[in-house]
């Protein structure tokens, strides 16, 4: 992360994190729960303590001082019990900042724990010129007006904008319209307190990662992605046939095993397998036994395919290099590509097949065998 002006020497922030987090379906409130890696909330304070920031008061719930400080542990961080409302709470941790008071202040729910550097910077240099800025990004839908379970009309989404946290403000400002606020209606944020106040509110440029943890599914742990790689060989024997991804190939020699040996595509197979930490082609279709004698390899893309289905995944993309120095591979290789797509429900585009040589060296260079060696990338459905 990028050294930040020096004007974040004179910056606290206040990270809001009281709630019960009821919805987000973890055995802790949501913000004490581990999410890549470690609990939800400690994203945020460490960000904010690279940032610079100073001091960090933590808004937690009645009775969680405990679990606050093992989940905060060697952050440099003042706890304070929260509220019933976000905004009682984010009065409580301004009010433990009052007798220091620092020039400005971060008001931060812990739920978004993708806080970066630009983000705090664009809010920071708005205060130049404002008592308060906002984290923004445009709406891209098209809005619906609701009228129950029917549409009562359209809304203009030029004109709104999806807001986020921290949000930044000049400290003697929120504290006093916080502490002016009526409490008639619970307020979403406090930009909701500073307009209520009169203060002006600058809109900045607001980060997707700043994405706000909620439901069960956003603490899935299972990665974005997963790659797996697989490589085989096989013999090349006289007048035996040649099969390549699936694709038979005329020459004086084909490749002997078990199956049809078709050493390209038992490579993919593998490399599927692999991405999923299913395995290898052997455990699913062991070579000692006699129903997968001769059998197509298409039979195991199709099943090494449907696991990665099932495993919550699909094919981003799949790359297969062939070893040998006969015969030549390219005549075959957009042929190659299709058949492969076909097998795997992929679009021609997601599958890249090539060829090399070892320059004479090695069992593939005295033609003896062909190789082959392939990378997968799967994508989380």
């Amino acid at each position: 992360m990028s050294a930040l002006p020096s004007i974040h020497t004179n910056c606290a922030a206040v990270v809001v994190a009281a709630g019960a987090g009821l919805r987000a379906g973890q055995p802790v409130p949501k913000q004490f729960a581990r999410w890549r890696g470690k609990p939800l909330v400690r994203h945020s304070v460490e960000a904010l303590v690279k940032a610079g920031i100073a001091p960090i008061v933590v808004c937690i719930p009645e009775g969680g001082t405990d679990l606050a400080a093992e989940t905060l542990a060697g952050l440099p961080v003042q706890l304070v019990t929260g509220a019933a409302t976000r905004q009682g709470s984010v009065r409580l941790g301004l009010e433990a900042l009052a007798d220091n008071a620092p020039a400005l202040v971060l008001i931060h729910d812990a739920a978004r724990p993708g806080l970066t550097a630009p983000v705090i910077e664009r809010l920071i240099s708005a205060l130049d010129h404002y008592p308060g800025a906002i984290p923004v990004l445009p709406v891209i839908d098209s809005l619906a007006i609701a009228d129950g379970h029917t549409m009562a009309g359209a809304a203009a989404r030029e004109e709104l904008r999806r807001v986020q946290t921290p949000q930044a403000f000049r400290f003697g400002d929120i504290l006093a319209a916080h502490r002016a606020w009526t409490g008639e209606r619970n307020a979403g944020d406090d930009a909701q307190v500073a307009q209520a106040a009169g203060l002006a509110v600058a809109l900045v440029e607001g980060d997707e990662r700043l994405h706000k943890v909620t439901i069960p599914s956003d603490f899935d742990s299972a990665p974005a992605c997963r790659i797996g790689t697989g490589y085989d060989v096989h013999v090349l024997e006289l007048g035996a046939e040649l099969w390549l991804c699936g694709v038979k190939i005329k020459h004086s020699h084909g490749l002997a095993g078990h199956s049809d040996a078709d050493v390209a595509m038992h490579a993919l197979v593998d490399a599927l397998l692999g991405a999923i930490s299913a395995g290898d082609i052997g455990l699913h279709f062991p070579p000692s036994d006699p129903q997968w004698k001769g059998a197509r390899s298409d039979v195991f893309l199709r099943h090494a395919a449907k696991l990665v289905g099932e495993a919550g995944y699909s094919i981003g993309n799949v790359d297969v290099t062939i070893v040998c120095e006969a015969p030549k591979i390219s005549p075959h290789r957009y042929t190659m590509q299709e058949r492969l797509a076909e097998i795997m429900g992929v679009d021609i585009a997601a599958v890249s097949v090539k060829a090399t040589t070892t320059e004479g060296l090695g069992p593939t260079g005295r033609r003896e065998g062909i190789a082959a060696q392939a990378v997968a990338l799967l994508v989380r459905n």
